[in-house]
């Protein structure tokens, strides 16, 4: 019998737990299927935060433009097939099965990890389904992300922020280095950090990397300056979006003809855009993805201006590597109360409920404005948090965002 959809995530969703570095099984799988990724033109978006949105807005511009888009991010917030879409479509759930059956004797025979299964499957559904242009979000680091195969028209790098530091260094410029990795030669790559330190350390990396592909080979580095943001009509809410749309402008002004939109299809995907999980405002809920301590000063600045109707509960699970005693530092300044929970998708890899009664009880952090209470289940969680609350945030990973979004019968695509 045909593997079915379901079987095939019971088979790969246990190769999340490994995380490997390099590009060879990559490599191996997409040569099983074809090479799909040499026969598309794509553009090649990484960084610590950020990605995601530029990603979407710069896809969403394309469209707009009449190109047919193939978009691959990670990760997903109820459905793993919402990480491989073409015009906005997600992979089927016949694909998805018959690609990991197609490809599951040497996943087995390379020890193959899940990301580097699920980008080969990517680009092989986006040959598939006729896409005319690529855009790959990097999934983690960026010279050795299973990603880091293609050769784009463009590369990019959001922004630098601390994260991932077990595998990708515990410094910023460490970090930076790591990401720079995706800079190829003759490819524009556009850098959107706005530290000058830090855009010193890419620009300085991006020439390594394109080095060390070709010897005496070049790259176009653009900076995009400090203070441009997008000034015209953007769906996506928040301050800091403002400058995600001006990376992903740069990024559609990198592009060569005729892929390089004109102005009203810029205008008219970045006013369409949008992103579930990202300052996502649903009836009394309001959903962010923020999962580091620079995504919730993001959050935190939006909530200041959007100022939503109080009082601002906040149901909170973060994954247990992050900085999550700063990040709930940070989010005391403007909630009026905190529930801390595990959500059930990130049991495994979730912070620790002995951590948090620790941390609850500490008399050394700051003092705290809001109220916070521990309810390790996930269902109590969700009641408690609604009780009293004019609005419900939802924060800290995109495990809690999605099993939020699953219980109410959301939709997230």
């Amino acid at each position: 019998m045909p593997l079915t959809y379901d079987e095939a995530l019971r088979f790969l969703f246990p190769r999340t737990t490994t995380i490997k570095f390099g590009l060879a099984t990559t490599r191996a799988l997409l040569t099983e299927l074809g090479n799909p990724h040499q026969v598309m033109p794509s553009i090649h978006i990484g960084g610590t935060n950020g990605k995601g949105s530029v990603s979407t807005l710069v896809a969403s511009a394309l469209t707009a433009a009449g190109w047919r888009v193939g978009l691959y991010t990670s990760p997903h917030l109820a459905s793993f097939r919402e990480r491989i879409r073409v015009d906005g479509v997600p992979i089927s759930e016949l694909a998805m099965a018959m690609w990991t059956e197609r490809l599951q004797p040497l996943i087995l025979a390379r020890k193959a990890t899940f990301f580097e299964v699920t980008t080969a499957i990517a680009f092989a559904d986006f040959a598939a389904r006729g896409a005319e242009i690529v855009v790959a979000e990097v999934g983690l680091g960026g010279r050795l992300d299973s990603t880091n195969v293609l050769r784009p028209l463009v590369s990019a790098v959001t922004k630098i922020e601390r994260d991932h530091m077990k595998y990708l260094g515990d410094t910023l410029e460490l970090i930076a280095s790591e990401k720079a990795g995706i800079a190829k030669p003759g490819v524009p790559f556009v850098i959107g950090e706005r530290d000058a330190s830090l855009v010193n350390v890419l620009r300085r990396e991006a020439r390594k990397a394109v080095a060390r592909a070709e010897p005496g080979g070049r790259t176009d580095v653009r900076v995009l300056p400090p203070d441009y943001e997008w000034s015209g009509a953007l769906s996506l809410a928040g301050p800091h979006q403002r400058r995600n749309a001006g990376v992903a402008h740069g990024i559609l002004m990198a592009l060569p003809a005729p892929y390089r939109p004109a102005v009203p299809p810029i205008n008219a995907g970045f006013a369409a855009a949008r992103i579930p999980g990202r300052l996502d405002r649903r009836g009394k809920w309001l959903f962010d993805v923020a999962h580091n301590p620079d995504g919730i000063r993001a959050l935190i600045k939006a909530i200041e201006t959007l100022r939503p109707p109080g009082p601002l509960h906040a149901l909170v699970s973060i994954l247990g590597d992050k900085e999550w005693p700063a990040m709930l530092v940070q989010l005391d300044r403007v909630i009026d109360r905190g529930i801390l929970t595990v959500a059930p998708t990130a049991a495994s890899r979730g912070w620790n409920a002995i951590w948090l009664r620790r941390w609850l009880r500490d008399r050394g952090r700051p003092p705290a404005r809001a109220s916070w209470t521990l309810v390790p289940d996930f269902q109590e969680a969700m009641q408690t948090v609604q009780t009293g609350a004019g609005t419900v945030l939802v924060t800290g990973s995109f495990h809690t965002v999605g099993d939020v979004m699953t219980v109410l019968g959301m939709e997230v695509v």
